[in-house]
């Protein structure tokens, strides 16, 4: 018994580790808003979107009684809230990836992050067989992956801070 014990406490912490993780790129954005007071190249969507499944997964949590997935959710819905909250305050318009085909917008760690907690958490929902931890997870790792092929179409640049001279 304790035997298969050890395999679900190992992805069950994988699971705690990479969503913690996953919450708290969010952080340098936060510093950056912050010292800046803008919020240059930062996407508010992600945002709102990991609040969004923070809340859900922490209602599901709650029902199943299930004391990982409250305390996980409870952190990220925190975190992600007050990310919104900072956007909102100093936002005064929004980027595109596409019209400006540069990913400068986009947090590559955040991507890399997503990716590896939703993985994890479907791999875990697969070895519980619990469609409800599974499935809402795999869109996580479809855009994921849609993500980081814009970055391989549109690698981000860094800004020049000068004007060229024309001679």
């Amino acid at each position: 018994m304790e035997a298969a014990a050890a395999p679900d406490a190992l992805l069950s912490g994988a699971c705690v580790l990479f969503t913690l993780c996953m919450f708290s790129t969010g952080l340098s954005d936060l510093r950056h808003m912050q010292t800046t007071r803008s919020v240059n190249n930062i996407q508010f969507l992600p945002f709102l979107t990991t609040d969004v499944n923070n809340l859900s997964w922490l209602s599901y949590g709650l029902l199943k009684g299930d004391k990982t997935l409250v305390v996980v959710n409870s952190v990220g819905a925190l975190l992600q809230t007050l990310y919104i909250v900072t956007y909102l305050r100093y936002c005064p318009r929004k980027a595109k990836i596409i019209q400006t085909k540069s990913t400068q917008c986009l947090s590559f760690s955040l991507t890399v992050a997503t990716l590896l907690a939703s993985a994890s958490w479907t791999l875990y929902g697969l070895h519980l067989r619990d469609l409800y931890i599974m499935v809402p997870n795999i869109p996580g790792i479809l855009t994921s992956l849609v993500r980081l092929g814009l970055f391989w179409q549109y690698p981000q640049v860094q800004e020049k801070n000068y004007s060229l001279l024309q001679t």
